[in-house]
């Protein structure tokens, strides 16, 4: 997700443990496969080794590069999973960024790029503190199009 400012733009990528449904967020300068990895290795870190990590993504360049397959590969733990195209809807974290854009990014005035940054930890703490799990369904129906 990426949010303007006068100064800039400010991009995050995200985590959701659909078990809590707290976030794990962390601000980007690029939208590349190094990046992604790095954010990636920080997830290896951050959650229990034991535990198998099931990334829900989109077919990003990011997500599906060279690298990244290589480095998923070497990291067994990791199970991916990738949406359909154009239907990120089916991957739960959009959900959080649907309410941090409603709750923080349309109201919000932001006096830098630091600043948002800065109001997206403070309100992702914030939402972790009350996060639960996200009751979502969907039954396989093809969605209604009026």
């Amino acid at each position: 997700m990426s949010s303007n400012t006068d100064d800039g733009t400010a991009s995050v990528v995200a985590a959701l443990d659909v078990h809590t449904g707290q976030v794990l967020v962390e601000d980007i300068d690029r939208n590349d496969s190094a990046t992604f990895i790095g954010f990636l290795r920080l997830l290896d870190q951050s959650v229990d080794p034991a535990l198998t990590l099931h990334l829900v993504m989109d077919n990003g360049s990011s997500h599906t590069s060279k690298a990244t397959r290589a480095w998923l590969q070497a990291h067994p733990r990791f199970r991916v999973h990738h949406t359909p195209k154009h239907a990120s809807w089916l991957n739960q974290v959009e959900l959080f960024f649907s309410i941090l854009a409603r709750r923080l990014l349309r109201r919000g005035e932001f006096t830098s790029r630091q600043d948002l940054i800065d109001k997206i930890r403070e309100f992702t703490l914030a939402y972790d503190e009350q996060a639960r799990p996200f009751r979502w369904t969907y039954d396989g129906t093809p969605l209604k199009t009026t």
